[in-house]
Order: C-alpha cells, then structure tokens, then sequence
C-alpha cells in the first residue's frame, strides 16, 4: 500500500490531462480576453502600496489556494494579516488538486479565489490554461533570476535544490565528489541511495550534459546498485543514520535541518545544481485583486521571504541571506514534467525500477 503522503506520477498526468485542452498543453496557450484587474497588477508609482492597501481593506480578504503545508503557511499568513489588518482565507491541498480545483472553478465562471501557490510545472499548466496574470512587483530586483520564467505570469518563491548529501562517519573528507562523474568511481558502488520520484531532475541533468552522455552517466549510477527510497526527508534521514553513505539527489534544506540537529550529514551543490521551484501567481479574475497583489508582494518581500527561511525552506530572494541558495543553479524547466513526462519516466524507470511505475512525493 502507498504511503499517503506519495502519489504516481500518472496521477499528475490525469489531473492535467483531463482539465487543460490538449491544444493548450502543446504550447498554444489560451490568449484570454483582457483581465480586468491588470490595472490592478500593473501598478506603478509612489502611492502603489496606498492603494494596494486600501483596495485590500475594501475587499476585506484574500483567498490563497496552495500546497505549502499548514505548519508554514500558517506563519506566513498570520504574519500578513498583522502587517495590513486583511485576513486570508487558505485552501490547502496537494498541488495537483490544486490544479484540478482552479481549473474546475474557471471553466464553471465561479472564481472564487485570488492567489495561487504550489509547484511550477502546475503553475505552468495554469498559466496556459489562461488562468493566471501578469503582474509587477517592487520585489523583483532582488530575486534570483531563476525566479522568472519568460512569461513572467508567475514567480518563484522558494526553492527545492538537489544536492549531494554524505554521511559524515562513513564518507572520508578525500571521497566527497567534486563532480557528479566522481560518483561512479568503485568505492561507491553499493554506498548510494536515490530518491525514486526524481524524474524531472533526472530530465533535467540528462539535457544539460547532452543526452548521448548523460544517459551514459546515469547507467553508470545505476551500475552502483543504489537503493531506491520514496520521499526526500526520509533519504535525508537515511543518510544521517548511516542506512545510506551518500545521496546524490538530495534536497540541501532537509540535509540541513538534519546538520544543525547535530546529525552525522553534510550536503554539497554540484555543478550543475537544480532546483524545483514553487511559485506564487495572481488570478486574472480574482474577487480580490487588491488583496490577491497585496499578498503577492508580501510573499517576495524580505519579510514574508524571511518567514519561509525560518521554516526552513529556500528563499528565492537574494536579500534574505541564506547558505541553502548561495551558488550557481537552474531550476528545471516545467517542460520535462508537463510535456515530456512519458519520456523520461520510462527511462528513469527502466534503469532505477526495473520497469515500475514511478512514485512521487507530495508537497
């Protein structure tokens, strides 16, 4: 029986599939009327965050959908109804319901929300579906560039980076890779644990190595027999029991958390470093606009960013200092989950999973 905290990736695929049109999916976005709050979005001037404010007090609340957990949404929310005297209303849920959700409540002319939070490939397939806005913020100057797709219809707001993550007491100082080739060296064959869900990143270093060598390259792991585990925060716990010598896909905030537990685990970015970003975005109907901006901006501001840092996720701001995000990355492009899944789920589990279905990990 699956845990209830993983899902099939196949679940995800269904969730899109069957609400956004295949025409969308395939690049040829809905080019809806225009929103009638993009005034709202658009704001410029000296007297923005004024009429920000006061619009929101008229509106008197703001509706968030999101897949951030309770244990930190609730922080971050409770911290913005102090700052302006609004109060949100959260509806919290796995991030393909939210998606299937949003998608439902649009096509039925019933939008009853006003921001959306959770993963970027749904917010991907939100924003071709038509849903979302674009928007400006005083906040953008200090976010990473990897924060902005090209559209710019939403913005990250914190990050998942992939890292390696070592067992202290059982990897010497001499054997910490310095490059992911240095995993395959023969000392680590039987040593290595992967994350089993991970095929986005594994789309992602296959393209960035170029294909014909990366999928050499993962050969290679696979012929070090690392043991499959569902779920970063296990993995990340794996290794700091020393069940697991070293992870090559880690997320560096769990390997952290573990770190200033006193656990026995360091993490380390390797080029190239990816992330899984999870992004904010405003709704092009939204009953709130003014709330829907208002809480955006706060979000990416330092304050709502250093909430997220204090709940130990990765800002996606570079003005909250952070050693979780303080080298070169990429996030991976939503592509590999939206419109190339069957491809790299099928060689991911052919080399890792002897043809299982592969299991992903909610957020």
């Amino acid at each position: 029986m699956k845990s209830e905290g993983m899902y099939s990736r196949r679940v995800f695929g269904r969730a899109i599939a069957g609400l956004v049109a295949a025409p969308v999916m395939a690049h040829a976005q809905v080019r809806p009327q225009p929103s009638p709050s993009r005034a709202i979005y658009m704001l410029e001037g000296a007297d923005r965050q004024q009429r920000l404010v006061a619009g929101a007090k008229r509106e008197g609340v703001v509706v968030l959908y999101t897949s951030l957990n309770t244990q930190d949404s609730g922080p971050l929310t409770a911290a913005f109804e102090k700052a302006y005297g609004v109060k949100t209303q959260i509806w919290r849920a796995a991030s393909e319901r939210v998606v299937q959700r949003a998608v439902a409540e649009a096509r039925a002319g019933r939008v009853g929300f006003d921001v959306i939070e959770t993963n970027s490939p749904e917010m991907e397939a939100l924003y071709r579906e038509g849903l979302l806005d674009e928007f400006r913020s005083p906040t953008f100057p200090e976010l990473a560039p990897a924060a902005f797709p090209p559209h710019r219809h939403y913005v990250a707001t914190r990050f998942n980076f992939f890292t390696i993550g070592y067992n202290t007491r059982l990897i010497k100082p001499e054997e910490v890779p310095n490059a992911y080739s240095d995993l395959l060296h023969p000392r680590f064959v039987g040593r290595l644990g992967l994350e089993a869900g991970d095929i986005d990143w594994f789309g992602a270093m296959v393209k960035s190595m170029g294909e014909q060598k990366g999928l050499a390259f993962f050969r290679g792991l696979a012929a070090a027999k690392p043991v499959m585990r569902t779920g970063h925060t296990l993995v990340g716990q794996l290794v700091a029991s020393g069940e697991i010598p070293l992870a090559p896909n880690i997320y560096n905030h769990n390997a952290e958390r573990l770190l200033v537990r006193g656990a026995p685990i360091k993490w380390k970015a390797l080029p190239p470093t990816f992330g899984r970003a999870n992004s904010v975005g405003v709704v092009r109907r939204a009953p709130h606009p003014h709330g829907a901006m208002l809480f955006t901006d706060f979000i990416l501001s330092r304050q709502g960013q250093t909430v997220l840092k204090e709940r130990n996720r990765v800002p996606s701001s570079r003005s909250v200092d952070s050693s979780l995000n303080d080298f070169p990355f990429t996030t991976i492009d939503p592509i590999i989950t939206l419109d190339e899944e069957a491809k790299w789920s099928k060689l991911w589990s052919d080399l890792f999973l002897k043809g299982q279905a592969v299991v992903k990990e909610r957020d």
